[in-house]
């Protein structure tokens, strides 16, 4: 390994990749199986929650709370069917093991409009540790669905959205709220439900809104079927492209302002399209944002990692909700995120010694370390050991490795096994510190809770081997 140190400079993708892990149909999923899956983090996570704490069945699940009762379809709870806010530390433990794995937070929740400010000042309070994260506040607003839409007006909805955003601001200024609506029907037509929810969009931080190019809304209490089964809808890519570009012009020229707009929740439900042609559908849809060069999509959000329906990488093996089967998409998903398109940028700015001081804003904005390494050829071993309790990414022939604070370990063959080397090769191994804890820790300095640090005085020892100890014959 090289004696020569580079400060490196990790950007924005042209179109960042966030990725959705857990909601009504599918548990979260820890990520370090993740990251080994596949092969490198996401810009965000979204956690999906609901917070209704004045119903009577409140704090339970509200599937628990009326297993015994007969539901039709997945919105006929009194509240919404994703996990409660607050309870058994959910979803802080999953929020910290999120930035742990260098990606940043989206919080989605869908939450009483009726609720006090003060209520909401503690709900801002408990999100000002975690760094620069999302809040997606009352998603698909423009709908009929969510438990929002059947209790207030959409007036209210968006009146609620201004009066939270504002109590976020005040309280937690590092979120950044979302705003997911609804599409316009054409070119400069006004956007669905656009004067209810005006001053929300001038409010928002982000526009948002979701849109499945296939999905079959009635699972789990019906079988889409090709003529006559089903609740199920499909929209062409092209048509889906230009729905999102028509909104996000209209919404420019209503608001005066230049939001970024991102796809909340994006896929195409194999229960349509069947599973081996989901991959294809969602590609294709991408190819219209990269063709486009649509600098004003600035990401989409992949729903999800682990269903149990057909809008998973895996689907919930039914025997065992902590296994996942791997569908056709996931391979398909890898070699989006491999193209340079969907990756953040990472710049070497100078050549720079220990100690290094890291700097963590984010997974758009981190300052890191990196060194040579000369290859002979394809590795037998490639392993780091550590002696400092840091929290550390790291990246090597593209693929993605994490240390947690106590682990002095850890396996670069990974990088390796899909990717070998034919020959003699130099590399750079690249590292970021991110949030021991998860948390930024406020020490007193202004911009604790933008940014983490941490500092390195001795590099990790490598054990690079071209051969085994020994083959047994």
């Amino acid at each position: 390994m090289s004696e020569k140190l580079y400060a490196i400079h990790m950007g924005k993708a042209a179109l960042a990749l966030d990725l959705s892990d857990g909601s009504e149909r599918g548990e979260y999923v820890d990520q370090d199986y993740i990251l080994h899956i596949l092969g490198r983090p996401h810009r965000n996570i979204n956690l999906m929650y609901t917070y209704y704490p004045k119903d009577k069945e409140w704090p339970a699940r509200i599937s628990e709370a009326w297993k015994d009762k007969k539901v039709n379809f997945a919105w006929d709870y009194p509240y919404d069917d994703y996990f409660p806010f607050g309870v058994n530390d959910e979803p802080f433990k999953f929020m910290r093991d999120i930035r742990r794995h260098g990606q940043d937070v989206t919080l989605t929740i869908t939450i009483d409009c009726s609720l006090e400010d003060e209520l909401l000042r503690e709900f801002a309070r408990q999100l000002r540790p975690y760094g620069r994260m999302r809040l997606r506040i009352n998603h698909e607003c423009t709908g009929n669905w969510f438990t929002h839409n059947k209790r207030f007006s959409f007036k209210e909805i968006g009146d609620f959205f201004v009066r939270f955003n504002n109590i976020i601001k005040e309280e937690a200024p590092n979120v950044k709220t979302i705003l997911c609506a609804g599409f316009n029907d054409g070119e400069d037509k006004p956007v669905d439900r656009e004067d209810d929810l005006l001053e929300a969009y001038k409010a928002a931080d982000v526009w948002s809104a979701d849109r499945y190019l296939a999905l079959h809304y009635g699972w789990p209490y019906d079988i889409a079927e090709k003529d006559d089964g089903g609740r199920h809808t499909f929209t062409p890519t092209e048509k889906t492209y230009n729905d999102f570009k028509n909104t996000s012009a209209r919404l420019r020229k209503v608001t005066g302002q230049n939001k970024p707009m991102i796809s909340g929740e994006l896929n195409a439900d194999g229960d349509v399209t069947g599973p081996l042609h989901q991959g294809e559908t969602v590609k294709r849809f991408l190819d219209h944002i990269k063709n486009d060069k649509a600098e004003w999509f600035d990401g989409i959000t992949f729903y999800q990692f682990r269903d149990r329906g057909r809008l998973g990488l895996e689907i919930e093996d039914p025997n065992n909700k902590n296994a996942g089967i791997a569908q056709p998409i996931l391979k398909e998903y890898r070699e989006i995120m491999d193209d340079p398109y969907y990756q953040a940028p990472i710049e070497i700015k100078a050549d720079t010694e220990l100690p290094f001081r890291f700097r963590w804003g984010g997974a758009e904005d981190a300052d890191g370390l990196a060194m040579d390494i000369h290859f002979e050829g394809n590795p037998e071993f490639c392993e780091l050991n550590f002696e400092e309790e840091l929290s550390l990414m790291m990246e090597l022939n593209g693929r993605w490795f994490y240390k947690a604070p106590g682990t002095k370990f850890v396996d670069l063959m990974e990088a390796f096994f899909e990717k070998p080397l034919s020959g003699p090769a130099d590399m750079t191994l690249k590292i970021f510190a991110t949030p021991a804890e998860g948390v930024n820790v406020d020490d007193g300095s202004s911009d604790w809770a933008e940014n983490y640090y941490a500092t390195m005085t001795q590099l990790p020892k490598l054990r690079l081997r071209y051969e085994p100890v020994s083959v047994v014959e």
